[in-house]
């Protein structure tokens, strides 16, 4: 397996791809010319972890963003993982109690949002390596699926052409619908109606909503991004 030198030539969604497809075991490593290291770790072609050279959102504050846990216990359960040398997410659950359901969910959130900045990047030298060693929080028992690291990113092929129109692929017709889209839109009004869509439903952007109130914007939010995939995977 040979990839490309450079992410200006690519896509994350297409490195991603071509390591799952390789069932490939190690890290994929994106160095931008500032200096600046980002790694992507991964298990028999699943994402287990990802390394962001830059701020990030902690456990702590994802768990707090959600209100999944109360402020002292973010708080003295950090300390305590601080002075044991544990990790934090074992210490919620071990010592706090905190579902491990809870902790997983919050960790999972955590990596996409990881690959997500990646994602970002304009340029970076690509190198893929086997013998770096993953950090502790690696997700092994739980790895990322497919679904959630590939599906909706971005494709060096969805830029290079226009997507085929609604009357060649009828089951996207619901897609279109969903997105606000007149069928045949082009991948940058998809992605553009999307991410305006996704921001003005997303959970974690609507701190007040009722319980009630959240189920439906999860739902939405699930809604719109299925749409985004189906139309851009």
């Amino acid at each position: 397996m040979q990839l490309p030198g450079r992410l200006r030539t690519t896509t994350l969604g297409d490195l991603l791809g071509a390591l799952h497809r390789a069932s490939a075991t190690g890290t994929l490593e994106m160095v931008e010319d500032r200096g600046r290291v980002h790694r992507v770790h991964l298990a028999q072609g699943l994402v287990v972890a990802v390394e962001l050279d830059g701020p990030s959102a902690s456990l702590a504050e994802i768990l707090r963003r959600e209100q999944a846990a109360d402020e002292d216990v973010l708080r003295r359960s950090l300390l305590r993982a601080m002075t044991s040398r544990r990790l934090h997410g074992e210490v919620l659950v071990g010592d706090f109690h905190l579902a491990p359901s809870v902790v997983g969910r919050a960790l999972r959130r955590q990596v996409l949002a990881r690959l997500a900045a990646i994602e970002q990047l304009t340029d970076a030298r690509v190198m893929f390596r086997v013998a770096v060693r993953p950090p502790r929080q690696a997700l092994y028992e739980f790895p990322l699926q497919p679904k959630e690291f590939l599906h909706g990113r971005r494709r060096a092929r969805a830029s290079a052409s226009p997507l085929p129109p609604a009357v060649e692929r009828p089951e996207h017709a619901g897609a279109w619908r969903v997105l606000g889209l007149a069928p045949g839109a082009e991948a940058s009004e998809i992605k553009r109606a999307y991410r305006r869509l996704a921001r003005s439903v997303h959970p974690d952007l609507h701190p007040d909503a009722t319980s009630e109130e959240r189920r439906e914007l999860e739902t939405r939010f699930a809604q719109i991004t299925e749409a985004y995939r189906a139309l851009v995977a």
